[in-house]
């Protein structure tokens, strides 16, 4: 089975990629797409770099360096996979991904907080659920990450 893994650089994609790969370990036959999407440039970065390529090679740097951790993983494993850096709007990206990459499913991370608070920031979770044309399997995050989480958000101690 073929998975697209969303990586967005936070611990929770991380865990999704964890739990693939112990789908793997207990023996499932899988390969991934790790994809890291970027917004497109604005108006302002494309008149300032007068240069698209300076604009694509920055966008494919940057999503490059947060794939890194997640490739790292995959790689210790040695479960077959392709990274890819796209650009455009998250969900809509993920899906033609989906249908360029013949993927199976799609597994990623969640928050675990409550769809309305979701819906509200415009969760890219809530819009591949409905949009996705194969199943979608959320990950909750472990106790560890969690924690983690709160704490770079600033919600353990009630400051978000």
């Amino acid at each position: 089975m073929k998975f697209l893994i969303p990586v967005d650089g936070s611990a929770l994609s991380l865990e999704a990629v964890r739990h693939v790969l112990k789908l793997s370990q207990a023996g499932l036959d899988v390969e991934l797409l790790l994809a890291n999407v970027q917004e497109s440039a604005s108006l302002y970065e494309m008149v300032v770099a007068h240069d698209p390529a300076v604009l694509d090679e920055v966008s494919e740097g940057a999503g490059l360096h947060v794939l890194a951790p997640a490739v790292s993983l995959v790689e210790s494993s040695g479960v077959p996979f392709e990274a890819v850096v796209a650009r455009g709007d998250p969900a809509h990206t993920l899906v033609e991904l989906i249908e360029q990459h013949a993927c199976d499913g799609v597994v990623m991370g969640a928050h675990g907080k409550g769809m309305v608070r979701q819906a509200l920031l415009g969760s890219v979770t809530v819009e591949m659920v409905h949009a996705a044309p194969v199943p979608v399997t959320l990950v909750k995050p472990s106790e560890d990450t969690a924690l983690d989480s709160d704490f770079e958000t600033g919600e353990a101690d009630g400051t978000a």
